[in-house]
């Protein structure tokens, strides 16, 4: 089941450090851990106003059980995140109808200087030990924080000098079993503790058939975007632990992943109007087939007690390489290399940068908490043209410096205040750049055009009775805009870098009103959202090239979450989420146009009932529904579809059986992307039919 704690700013999105004895003693309470490593100021549960949904390793793995499309695990678990694609891209999947931003261990795996959509395939799930899941725009986080953070926290050693976990798994359709529909997966881990050092290995493989719908027809591969279905992905991780004392830590951690499809079918373009879905067939697709390549790198240093304060210092870096599928694109088009050309991008960005965080706790009588920080970036991006080596968005250098200070204060028991400041100075390096012949081969002279922003955010939560808590959140949110797109669709002659105005950041305002209540076994929450953008970034379909608007934006939502434990053996869990946008279409600085399924997610129910039958068997069942949603005009409107999974564990003397069902009803129906996203015939692709995965989980 989902717990959801109110866990407030500021956040710190890596694993607060434990020594090996407290590790040793907090096995067995790993909700509690959770708890304290979610804060950057190490806030009490219950005391902040910042909603963080923690998704626990338990609740990660029963969704293992039944897919391992990772955009599918975030879409079943955070009701407000867009269905999943089923794809490689994660383009169109929105968190509260804005980008969220992502993490591992607190190191961003977003490029928000051109964002390939790929953010969400930069680990294997089985390396990660929980998910934390910021709801709302993140004012101490900042860039590219305006929906949301999703953070991968990554497993930690155990204790003992040698424990081992070996895993495999097998996936097939139901209808019928092809040998090129079969999916494999087998991952291996070791760690252990020994004296003041500890260390973790984990090394995964996956190979992915292809997908086929619920009448038993190839799904079509995603040629333009990348696809997951027909790939084999590898992940490497490595964390190693030193303790300098019993209150310094010093930890090294780094992630190797690697994604790509084997290349070998082609897309048969269906009918969007129509209603016939795009397919595949065996083939020998043009060009290289598409991946992804990144490398995380993590320096982390603890000290729980310098001068009586609690500092944390990370050092990282990351190396991203995305390559898509091509086609013949009008853009591509450039009669110096002839006619019809065959052309595919390729994205690449190298970050490096630092957080710095000092906490004081317990001043004047345990009523005010004091955390400040300091946080370095600087981001190098460029994407290019692979098979002509042409430059599509020139290299771009981002350097971000962020100051913050946060309070916390509580003037009486049952309320509890916070609030804080945060300083973010932005610059942009950027040559002088010629954009490609389908723009006219635009001359455009080249800047540093810099940005500063001061950002707040305040809440409070009161605990109105015991079991009553109300809470109110404002906070604001820095992004950049997808300024590879921006840069890249220059179509006029005389336009400079320097003062050209849709390189403006997108500044967010984020509030959040709602109630909790609790009573035994039994919890229900209710909040009320809205974020708006004076100078929002909406994608539209541009000849099949998706281009950036700058328009005024505003998003408002609700969210309910109810959960009760029936008793020891059965567990229930309703969500729901309610979403809306619009957009400024005529520049008149008021919203008039409903925001398209691109940007904004289809309103959703979902039931779970959890079943732990006996102390070997448990299983899972859990149903979506997806509202119908129209949009402006007469296309691109949603006709809705529902989803129902099982999943099912059982002990064995040595082991663990597993078995998932996905789409258990064999559901027909297009996925919501290719209904309100696009009208290409190419992308019309239907949603995955029935499919059964089997696995068996060995610990030693």
């Amino acid at each position: 089941m989902l717990r959801t704690y109110f866990i407030g700013l500021p956040v710190s999105l890596f694993t607060l450090a434990a020594s090996p004895l407290a590790i040793a003693e907090s096995d067995a309470n790993e909700l509690g851990a959770i708890t304290v490593s979610a804060t950057r100021a190490n806030s009490e549960v219950g005391k902040t106003s910042q909603k963080v949904t923690v998704i626990t390793r338990d609740e990660i793995d029963e969704q293992l059980r039944i897919t391992s499309d990772q955009s599918q695990v975030l879409s079943n678990l955070i009701p407000s995140y867009t269905p999943s694609r089923q794809k490689l891209s994660n383009s169109g999947e929105t968190f509260r109808g804005r980008n969220p931003l992502f993490l591992i261990d607190g190191i961003p795996q977003s490029n928000p200087l051109r964002d390939g959509s790929r953010d969400g395939y930069t680990i294997d799930l089985s390396m990660v030990e929980r998910i934390e899941v910021i709801y709302g725009a993140s004012a101490e986080h900042g860039l590219g924080a305006t929906g949301g953070i999703i953070n991968f926290v990554t497993r930690r050693p155990e204790s003992g000098t040698l424990n081992q976990h070996v895993g495999v798994k097998m996936t097939a359709p139901t209808n019928d079993i092809h040998s090129n529909s079969l999916g494999y997966k087998v991952d291996y881990r070791a760690d252990g503790i020994k004296g003041n050092w500890d260390y973790l290995l984990g090394l995964s493989y996956t190979d992915r058939g292809m997908f086929y719908d619920a009448e038993s027809e190839l799904i079509g591969v995603d040629n333009t975007q990348g696809d997951i279905m027909n790939s084999e992905s590898h992940d490497i991780f490595l964390k190693l632990g030193y303790w300098i004392s019993d209150e310094q830590n010093v930890e090294l951690s780094i992630n190797r992943f690697s994604l790509e499809g084997k290349h070998d079918y082609e897309a048969v373009d269906g009918n969007w109007v129509n209603g016939i879905p795009t397919t595949s067939r065996k083939g020998d697709p043009q060009g290289d087939p598409a991946m992804n390549e990144v490398l995380t790198v993590g320096l982390n240093y603890t000290h729980s007690n310098l001068a009586g304060n609690h500092f944390i210092a990370q050092l990282y870096s990351q190396s991203f390489k995305a390559r898509y599928g091509g086609g013949v694109f009008a853009t591509f088009q450039d009669p110096a290399y002839g006619t019809n050309v065959y052309d595919q991008s390729q994205n690449e960005s190298d970050k490096i940068g630092g957080k710095l965080t000092l906490s004081r706790d317990g001043m004047f009588n345990n009523r005010l908490k004091l955390t400040t920080g300091l946080d370095l970036l600087q981001d190098e991006t460029t994407q290019i043209l692979a098979q002509t080596n042409r430059e599509w968005v020139p290299e771009t250098q981002f350097r971000n410096i962020a100051p913050f200070l946060q309070a916390e204060v509580s003037p009486m028991q049952q309320l509890t205040l916070n609030a804080g400041v945060r300083y973010e100075y932005a610059k942009l390096n950027v040559d002088d750049f010629t954009t490609l012949a389908s723009y006219g081969s635009q001359q455009v002279e080249g800047g540093s055009p810099d940005f500063d922003e001061t950002l707040l955010n305040y809440g409070l939560v009161f605990q109105a009775t015991e079991n009553a808590q109300l809470f109110a959140n404002y906070s604001e949110g820095f992004g950049m805009p997808d300024v590879g797109r921006v840069l890249r669709g220059i179509n006029q002659a005389n336009q400079s870098v320097e003062d050209f105005l849709d390189l403006q950041p997108i500044v967010t305002d984020n509030t959040e009103i709602g109630i909790r209540l609790h009573n035994g076994g039994a919890h229900f929450e209710l909040s009320h959202f809205s974020s708006d953008s004076d100078l929002g970034q909406r994608l539209q379909n541009n000849g099949g090239i998706f281009e950036v608007s700058r328009e005024r934006t505003e998003i408002q939502g609700i969210e309910a979450d109810a959960g009760w434990q029936i008793n020891p053996v059965h567990y229930l869990n309703a969500t729901y989420a309610h979403i809306s946008g619009k957009f400024d279409s005529d520049d008149d600085g008021t919203v008039d146009t409903r925001l398209d399924g691109r940007n904004i997610a289809p309103d959703s129910i979902q039931l779970r009932w959890h079943a732990k039958w006996t102390s070997k068997l448990d299983t899972q069942l859990q149903g979506t529904h997806y509202f119908n949603k129209d949009f402006e005009g007469d296309t691109n409107d949603f006709s809705s579809y529902q989803l129902v999974d099982l999943s099912l564990g059982y002990a064995l003397p040595k082991g663990q059986v597993t078995a998932g069902i996905e789409n258990l009803l064999n559901e027909d129906y297009f996925s919501y992307f290719s209904q309100t996203a696009t009208t290409r015939d190419d992308q019309n692709f239907k949603g995955r039919g029935r499919t059964v995965t089997l696995g068996y989980n060995l610990d030693f």
